[in-house]
């Protein structure tokens, strides 16, 4: 399996982040714009946290808050499991599914350089499976 370096080279480094003293509203209007589902929330260059549509669901909506007036160091996640580039795949979405979460940042040096889905991973897999398939069916066609 690759290493999730080698998943970012494909999908791009580009890391669409939050400051701690935005709105929810404001993080959830830049997910949707993005099509994202979390976001890093960043003070300067460093992560303190990360917000997704779950902690939106589960410690706004569900608790009647307003999402206008909740700023997101409240609800944010602050203790953030992190990737480094060079573990691989399969390590990472075992550390998401045993965490129960679907976004993992990718740090290296103290610098936030990606974040990475579930759904990356799950995609990855299944076209690293499609490839051997279609090399083992050229092989033994002859």
């Amino acid at each position: 399996m690759r290493s999730i370096k080698t998943l970012l080279d494909k999908k791009g480094t580009h890391v669409w982040s939050i400051a701690p003293d935005a709105t929810v509203f404001e993080a959830v209007q830049e997910m949707a714009n993005k099509q994202i589902g979390a976001l890093p929330v960043m003070e300067g260059d460093e992560l303190v946290g990360i917000i997704s549509e779950r902690d939106y669901a589960r410690r706004v909506i569900l608790k009647e808050r307003s999402s206008k007036e909740t700023r997101v160091d409240e609800i944010m996640t602050k203790k953030v499991v992190c990737a480094r580039p060079s573990q691989q795949i399969e390590e990472c979405m075992a550390i998401m599914m045993n965490g129960q979460f679907r976004h993992l940042p990718v740090v290296e040096d103290n610098k936030v350089i990606g974040v990475i889905s579930l759904r990356d991973l799950v995609k990855t897999i299944i076209a690293e499976q499609q490839f051997t398939i279609e090399q083992l069916e050229s092989y033994i066609a002859g």
